[in-house]
C-alpha cells in the first residue's frame, strides 16, 4: 500500500464527466449588438477605409461553457471543421480582406488570435446571394481544426476583419466557423 501511493496507485483520478460536442458558430449566434448580416454589414460599411482591424461580430461564452476554435484533427483532413464567409454587395462583388478569429476575457485586456484568412478563400465567386457566395463542396471551404485554446465563462469569441478590396455598400454578411464546446 505504501509503495502503491509512492507511485500515485493510491490515488483515485476523478472522472471528467463534462459533455464536448462539435459544432458551428455564425452571424446569429452573437452578442446583442452582432446577431444580424445587417449589424455585421454596417459595422464593415463604417469601417471599410479603417486600416487597422475592426471586431465585427463577438460571442460571449455562456455559464458552466468552455469554447474553443475549431473542432477535429489537423492530420486528419475529413475530421475537422470546415469554415466560410462573404461579406457583399448582393449581385455587385464582395468586401474582401484579412479576418481574424481571436479569443478575449471579458474586459478585453487579454487577447490571443487564433486564426487568419484572406476571405477571398473563405467564398465562392458568386455575389448574389449569401447562399451562393457560401461554398458548398467541402474542398472548397478551409479547414480549421481544433486550437485547443479554451475560452471560458463571460469571455468572449471574436471577429476582428481588415478590408483590402472594397465593394459598393456591404448590405449581407454571413459565415460559419467551426467551435468546440465543453460543459
Amino acid at each position: 500500500m505504501v509503495l502503491a501511493n509512492l507511485m500515485g496507485g493510491g490515488r483515485r483520478r476523478a472522472v471528467d464527466s463534462r459533455v464536448i460536442s462539435k459544432s458551428y458558430v455564425g452571424v446569429t449566434d452573437g452578442d446583442a449588438n452582432y446577431n444580424t448580416s445587417a449589424l455585421v454589414s454596417a459595422i464593415i460599411e463604417l469601417n471599410t477605409g479603417n486600416s487597422a482591424f475592426t471586431k465585427i461580430w463577438e460571442k460571449t461564452v455562456p455559464a458552466g461553457q468552455q469554447i474553443a476554435w475549431g473542432h477535429g484533427r489537423a492530420d486528419l483532413p475529413r475530421n475537422q471543421s470546415f469554415s466560410w464567409a462573404a461579406f457583399i454587395d448582393a449581385g455587385t462583388g464582395f468586401e474582401d480582406g484579412t479576418l481574424r478569429l481571436q479569443v478575449s476575457n471579458a474586459r478585453e485586456t487579454r487577447v490571443l488570435y487564433v486564426a487568419e484568412f484572406d476571405t477571398r478563400e473563405l467564398h465562392t465567386v458568386t455575389s448574389t446571394t449569401l447562399v451562393t457566395a457560401q461554398p458548398t463542396d467541402i474542398d472548397s471551404k478551409q479547414p480549421l481544426p481544433f486550437t485547443g485554446i479554451w475560452v471560458n465563462e463571460d469571455s468572449r469569441l471574436q471577429l476582428m476583419f481588415k478590408t483590402s478590396v472594397q465593394t459598393t455598400t456591404v448590405d449581407q454578411a454571413g459565415f460559419a466557423f467551426g467551435v468546440t464546446i465543453r460543459q
